[in-house]
């Protein structure tokens, strides 16, 4: 028998498991000691003191991340390395924040609390992340039903317009509710439309490509060809007026123009799309209330009318103040009043977010999502196939166009929508849908690294 030392034993390990999961390894590691920190920090600030129910804040889900990897050790050795850290960190400090804000809700006598069922809804999600995985060897199989998912995309949209199920919380209809659970649907259809769109794109890409005419500087597609990206707004427009929300049609329309200039190369389309993006917004505003009263509060939020007004501008001020009272440094967690903002644990948890942790806070949230939809490009540009790279492009896209119309609407640089913030808010279906985007994302670098391997 022959004695392996131990420092010829760690070297051979590591040649013998993938340099990608050894490093999500440990920053898995180190991410699990930065949820415990804020956690920490937001028992000492509130309530002087640390205990023991901080564990089942913490555990749950680090017990599951780290099931996950062991998922993506075993059937995905390949993937990307950073993507999981990445998303469980985000994970992690929404986690920390809304029990900060429980914290806040019993001291001053309420019931009403968030953060166990947030617990137990990322640990679903990140099992479902894991299932995916497994369960999808291959992500080129979704490219055989482009149109069984683009149907199944279409029936979830109108699904929350149905008698009886369907559901209108804080005046948009997103929601299909059976007693006392409630789904929403658009979620997971944003999924759909991704894999519908790359379908459709790489079989018609040469022909939306072709050159019609010349109308001023620009090369216009023939008529014919403008008929997907017609019908494709006048969908977003429905979805505005059905659902009546203005976040959900922006995100749907702006992942068809960035898949349709991916694959076909026209900055025609991003111009048109827009100009009719813009355009409908604006009738919009002038045809229905309820987008009239969005645009109104972020065009002057600081006038009495708009503030005092039902679904005005109160949320999106108290926001903007409470934002100012964390200036550059923030309070640190714990020692702010983001129980003040209303639904600060869903919609406006960046401005929870901004005002104890500051600007430079922020910045480094925004920092961790930029990189995830790097990841996401990196993976699309490592492929050679079309399909691949547009689900990829797609997939990132839904997750970065989200943050950007969340925060600019925070911050009033856009009017407030529905949208809530991907794997912070407080909310099973985002976490869900986005978790499973990142399992998708994991599944499709992991073939682009078997395909150098061979």
């Amino acid at each position: 028998m022959t004695n392996v030392s131990l420092t010829t034993a760690i070297p051979m390990l590591l040649k013998a498991v993938p340099r990608s999961r050894n490093f999500e390894a440990v920053l898995l590691f180190w991410v699990a000691g930065i949820h415990a920190f804020a956690l920490a920090q937001v028992q000492l600030a509130v309530l002087q003191k640390m205990n023991w129910d901080m564990l089942f804040y913490w555990a749950p889900p680090a017990i599951t991340a780290a099931i996950v990897h062991y998922v993506l050790r075993k059937h995905a050795v390949g993937a990307d390395g950073l993507m999981l850290p990445l998303a469980y960190l985000l994970n992690g400090l929404g986690i920390a924040m809304i029990y900060r804000l429980d914290l806040a809700e019993m001291a001053r006598g309420g019931i009403e609390t968030f953060a166990d069922r947030q617990i137990w809804l990322s640990c679903f999600a990140m099992i479902v992340a894991a299932a995916v995985v497994r369960l999808v060897p291959n992500h080129l199989v979704l490219r055989r039903y482009p149109y069984l998912a683009g149907a199944m995309a279409v029936f979830l949209l109108i699904l929350p317009a149905a008698p009886v199920i369907g559901k209108t919380i804080n005046g948009a209809t997103l929601w299909v509710g059976i007693g006392e659970l409630s789904f929403q649907p658009g979620e997971v259809a944003k999924i759909l439309l991704a894999i519908f769109f790359a379908g459709y794109l790489v079989s018609k890409k040469d022909t939306l490509s072709e050159i019609g005419s010349r109308l001023l500087f620009m090369k216009v597609p023939r008529a014919k060809d403008l008929g997907p990206i017609l019908l494709f707004w006048a969908a977003s427009l429905g979805v505005l007026v059905l659902q009546r929300d203005l976040g959900t049609s922006i995100l749907y329309f702006g992942l068809f123009l960035v898949m349709i200039y991916t694959a076909t190369g026209r900055a025609f389309y991003v111009g048109a799309g827009l100009t009719m993006m813009v355009t409908g917004a604006l009738v919009a505003s002038r045809m229905f209330d309820y987008v009239g009263r969005r645009f109104d509060a972020w065009l002057d939020p600081f006038a009495t009318e708009n503030y005092n007004a039902a679904g005005g501008s109160y949320q999106l001020v108290q926001a903007l103040f409470g934002m100012a009272n964390g200036d550059v440094i923030g309070t640190g967690l714990g020692g702010g009043f983001p129980q003040l903002i209303p639904l600060a644990e869903s919609d406006f948890i960046l401005a929870a977010m901004g005002e104890e942790l500051g600007l430079a806070g922020l910045f480094a949230i925004f920092a961790i999502y930029l990189l995830l939809v790097y990841r996401g490009l990196r993976i699309a540009n490592s492929h050679p196939d079309d399909f691949s790279r547009l689900l990829s492009i797609g997939l990132s896209f839904v997750i970065g166009l989200q943050l950007f119309v969340v925060a600019s609407g925070v911050m009033g640089l856009l009017p407030m929508t529905g949208l809530t913030t991907p794997f912070m808010a407080a909310g099973g279906s985002s976490l869900v849908a986005n978790w499973v985007i990142v399992a998708l994302l994991l599944r499709i670098s992991d073939s682009s690294f078997k395909r150098v391997e061979a």
